[in-house]
């Protein structure tokens, strides 16, 4: 099986990959982890038995960059050449949320601190843990990670992270951000901290000058947004009928179903956004989540359904705060949206915003440069 250097040095040559030097030295460390990964004693072996406690856990790496360097290809290349099962890649809300599943079950069932037991049957399923884009928006994540994580790392397993920011701008200004600080000091300590920065947006690169909004709605318009979300996720189209969703936390047990999530990128209707009863923490929680978000069947607005219009506007709010790339199916476009009676006037701000975010300059900033 070949390393991810070689893999990656592969894709370059065959012109899949633009040669990019910070994108190189990300795939050497990832092979070195790789080889030292091949090289270390499984758990159960003889070697592990004859040390009597288990090894060092090879030192994993914390990958951090802009919106579209290159992170989840690596993180790709590096799943896709490791051999064995014990590996998983997997999203970090969705890891969250079976931790605290586990959790509940282990209160339930046992007294005392309920994470040691929880780590120990995590640690004992897999060796390697895989996230992308790490990021914590909660204060119930932000509680236990330094203590959950310590357990894991002490326990054998290897972290692999890609994040869109450094360690020290996790959860930052959360709310009792005190608790999570001793997480950012162990990500530090235990793993390799390495940024890729480097010059180009390869998923701005590959919506090719392709409109964002598009209109109107129907089958046409339904296959631009296909075709748009698999050039920025690498699915498959063929696999179409497959792609992930998500369950996306939006502050105490309350949770979004995201119907398409993958590599930071969401697709939803109008009618899940703003049909139903929803409000400003929902949009916050998928603008802080996700750097591109598809939205499907927006209707013309108008008094009828101004509720509807309201919420979309709270939308469009938070998303253009986040900077995040809307690409959009509408039965008109952003100037005709809300074309008269009452709330016109109330609407301009948005139109102003739709149209500022079709615009280059926008679609270059980076997820959550405005704050």
């Amino acid at each position: 099986m070949s390393d991810v250097l070689t893999r990656y040095e592969e894709l370059v040559a065959a012109g899949e990959l633009a040669p990019d030097p910070d994108q190189r030295a990300a795939a050497a460390r990832l092979a070195r982890l790789q080889a030292e990964l091949e090289q270390a004693p499984r758990r159960g072996s003889i070697l592990w038995r004859m040390l009597g406690k288990a090894p060092e856990p090879v030192r994993g790496v914390y990958l951090w960059g802009g919106v579209g360097r290159g992170k989840s290809m690596l993180m790709d290349l590096l799943r896709d050449c490791l051999d064995g099962t014990a590996n998983r890649r997997i999203h970090f809300h969705e890891f969250m949320l079976d931790v605290h599943a586990r959790l509940r079950e282990a209160r339930e069932s046992e007294s005392g601190d309920p994470i040691a037991p929880v780590a120990a049957a995590i640690a004992a399923e897999v060796r390697v843990l895989l996230f992308d884009e790490m990021v914590v928006n909660n204060m119930a994540d932000a509680a236990i990670m330094s203590r959950l994580f310590t357990a894991l790392l002490d326990s054998g397993v290897t972290l692999v992270a890609t994040s869109n920011g450094a360690p020290d701008d996790l959860y930052k200004d959360g709310l009792n951000r005190e608790l999570f600080l001793p997480f950012i000091a162990l990500l530090k300590e235990r793993l390799d901290v390495l940024p890729l920065n480097g010059p180009t947006d390869y998923r701005l690169d590959r919506l090719g000058g392709m409109d964002t909004w598009h209109v109107p709605n129907g089958e046409a318009t339904t296959a631009k947004l296909r075709e748009i979300f698999f050039r920025l996720t690498d699915y498959p189209p063929e696999d179409g009928a497959h792609v992930p969703s998500e369950e996306l936390p939006v502050g105490g047990a309350r949770s979004l179903h995201v119907p398409k999530s993958l590599k930071g990128v969401a697709v939803f209707s109008f009618k899940r956004l703003c049909g139903e009863a929803r409000g400003a923490s929902d949009y916050l929680a998928i603008a802080r989540r996700f750097h591109t978000v598809i939205i499907v069947g927006i209707p013309v607005l108008g008094p009828e359904n101004r509720n509807e219009a309201a919420r979309f506007v709270t939308l469009i709010d938070a998303l253009y705060e986040k900077k995040v790339k809307l690409i959009a199916g509408a039965d008109a476009q952003p100037a005709d949206l809300y074309p008269v009676g009452d709330g016109r006037f109330e609407f301009e701000r948005t139109v102003s915003r739709l149209m500022e975010m079709q615009s280059l300059d926008y679609l270059a900033e980076g997820h959550g440069a405005a704050g």
